[in-house]
């Protein structure tokens, strides 16, 4: 997959040193970036968008029954 993005000037030279150094292609390094960036900070990410999404939904309007079958469904889950 393609992909265009704009980076300071400072930064995509230090990039293409680093990918030179390294002795690896400027799309290489890029992946690399990413794969270590999404490995750090991905979960979170995920997490506190889904946060964002769910946590502000009034819990009361979820029924009753349905919140007691979830609750006791995850009690016996081993994680």
């Amino acid at each position: 997959m393609k992909t265009a993005i704009s980076v300071p000037d400072e930064l995509y030279n230090a990039a293409e040193l680093a990918a030179s150094r390294l002795g690896v292609s400027r799309s290489m390094l890029y992946q690399q970036a990413m794969v270590l960036f999404l490995e750090c900070h991905g979960d979170s990410l995920v997490t506190d968008a889904l946060d964002e999404v769910y946590g502000e939904q009034d819990q009361s309007a979820l029924d009753p029954m349905l919140d007691r079958m979830q609750r006791a469904s995850l009690a016996r889950e081993s994680w």
